[in-house]
């Protein structure tokens, strides 16, 4: 398959660049690129919530008071959580939400959300992503034939370029990543996909 090769910041063709049918011809499944998805921001959750139930707080080893004779309702722990500074009751407890996704099922999915990106035209590959100043005014210069501010982009290059990050960094529509770092949500999020020519042969490499 080819694709049409562009110069960074420029709607002009400047030529072609052979890409693999495997990526961008394949399938696209609805169904697996959000259980991919899913997974991805299930693993994001903390799950952090905990409190102490009767056998977790400190203290209560000894029985208070004899069972009988006192008057006074049997007890065996001061942390009942009847008592104060007892245990909760029903205590929540840290939660694993991570989700197993195996391998080929996770290829699979980018494969197919790397095809309706570009059936959508929503993927252009440019011949590099850099910037020679860390200009924030550059840089939206150089996508404004992509996006007025209104339309996501997501910049995708073999290594990620400090002049561009820092150019970025104040663009809330504007997202860089590097191949190694790149994540499935910033793709469903982003309106338009730069993919440099680099990490287009990374990208064979990984899922081809």
């Amino acid at each position: 398959m080819e694709l049409s090769l562009q110069a960074f910041g420029s709607a002009d063709d400047a030529g072609v660049v052979q890409a693999s049918d495997t990526i961008f011809a394949a399938e696209y499944k609805p169904a697996l690129v959000h259980q991919i998805v899913t997974a991805y921001l299930a693993g994001a959750r903390s799950g952090t919530s905990a409190q102490k139930n009767r056998s977790a707080v400190r203290g209560g080893g000894i029985k208070p008071w004899r069972q009988k004779g006192t008057g006074r309702a049997r007890a065996g722990t001061s942390r009942s959580p009847l008592w104060r500074s007892g245990g909760v009751t029903f205590a929540s407890q840290t939660r694993d939400y991570s989700q197993k996704v195996n391998k080929k099922m996770y290829r699979g999915a980018l494969r197919s959300m790397y095809a309706e990106l570009n059936r959508q035209d929503r993927l252009q590959v440019i011949e590099n992503a850099e910037l020679d100043t860390p200009k924030t005014k550059d840089l939206v210069a150089k996508l404004a034939s992509v996006s007025n501010g209104k339309q996501k982009v997501l910049i995708i290059s073999d290594e990620i370029n400090v002049n561009l990050e820092l150019s970025a960094r104040n663009l809330h529509w504007v997202a860089i990543s590097d191949m190694s770092s790149l994540d499935p949500v910033s793709l469903v999020w982003a309106d338009k996909v730069l993919l440099t020519a680099a990490a287009l042969t990374q990208l064979e490499e990984k899922l081809g």
